[in-house]
């Protein structure tokens, strides 16, 4: 039998990471814990953060940050990561690359020539964050890409498969050929609700995507979008995870995760419901929460590949939330934890 591979499908973005002040937020319209892509009004914002503050240069990417924690923990499996996006022909897609194949992913970059590499303003306040995505090249992705004989055999391969609900503004229709492989050869597709505004703003493609998906993951202000969107009445997020879990879906069942930072890890799966409580970590070791729900997404399906049960698996994806709380952005210069190798 062929060894579990991931791979990750989403836009790759260089992280500008600063802590900044309220007025700096107000200044643009940025709320805390909330992503959002970059209008003309953002604009100015990625200059002034590199003039008026210190910021830090991190490779980044929601579905990328996954791909590469996923990597991390397993460390006794080189080789099994793969990631696709688009970026351009710059320094900033070379400090991507690098970074993706130092962590043991191999990326499958798509380049486009004429336009830059994405970044990402991580706009950092009382150790939480905000997030303004200018995606540049990461919006030029083309389903082509993903059908061309290379990229195919690396789909082909893959037992598991995950996109960041971001890469709806970009590229539906590749989640949707990659989901429907998927469910067509009885593999893992995954994605994950990612922002409210795709909520919002994103339903129909969400939707459609959604049928394919073994596996959806979700916060619980993203949960609490969606359960406004259906205008649900029962706003709890229990019950918004079965109404996810429940939503129309072209084969099999669906599993559903949603973390709550401290509070329990709500998880739907064959229609019961399931809180899994969150170990407390002491709020000075935590430096800033950018990367921590990608990086839970990412020890989940380290857990998953390596055969683990649910409970397993949250607790995977809890350990690398928690790690990632605690350094700057997803950095992954140091090792897991050899009680929790895999």
């Amino acid at each position: 039998m062929a060894s579990p591979q991931l791979l990750g499908m989403g836009n790759p973005l260089l992280d500008i990471s600063a802590d900044v002040g309220q007025d700096f937020l107000d200044k643009y319209g940025f709320k805390l814990n909330d992503a959002v892509l970059a209008e003309e009004k953002h604009q100015p914002c990625y200059q002034e953060i590199i003039d008026n503050f210190k910021p830090s240069y991190i490779a980044g990417g929601a579905t990328q940050n996954s791909i590469r924690v996923c990597q991390w923990l397993l460390q006794s499996k080189a080789g099994s990561t793969d990631f696709i996006g688009c970026v351009g022909k710059d320094e900033y897609a070379d400090k991507l690359r690098d970074a993706a194949k130092g962590d043991g992913v191999r990326p499958h970059y798509l380049v486009d020539e004429e336009t830059p590499t994405g970044t990402c303003a991580v706009l950092i306040k009382d150790k939480e964050r905000s997030l303004c995505a200018n995606l540049a090249a990461a919006n030029n992705y083309k389903v082509d890409h993903i059908k061309s004989e290379e990229i195919n055999k690396v789909l082909e391969a893959a037992t598991h498969v995950y996109s960041a609900g971001f890469f709806l503004t970009v590229s539906p229709d590749t989640m949707k050929l990659a989901g429907a492989h998927c469910n067509d050869n009885d593999k893992v597709f995954a994605m994950n609700l990612s922002a409210i505004f795709l909520v919002d703003f994103f339903t129909e493609p969400l939707k459609e995507v959604l049928k394919y998906a073994d596996f959806v993951f979700a916060n619980e202000s993203e949960a609490e979008a969606w359960g406004k969107k259906m205008e649900l009445e029962d706003m709890s997020v229990a019950n918004i995870a079965k109404h996810i879990a429940a939503f129309p879906k072209h084969k099999g069942k669906r599993t559903v995760v949603i973390t709550q930072g401290a509070d329990p890890t709500v998880v739907v799966a064959d229609g019961e419901v399931t809180e899994f409580p969150v170990p407390a970590l002491d709020s000075e070791k935590i430096v800033d929460s950018n990367g921590a729900g990608d990086s839970f997404v990412g020890g989940f399906f380290a857990g998953l590949m390596s055969g683990k049960d649910l409970s397993e698996c949250v607790k995977y994806g809890t350990y690398c939330a928690s790690t990632i709380l605690q350094v700057s952005g997803c950095d992954l210069s140091g090792k897991p934890d050899e009680a929790l190798a895999l």
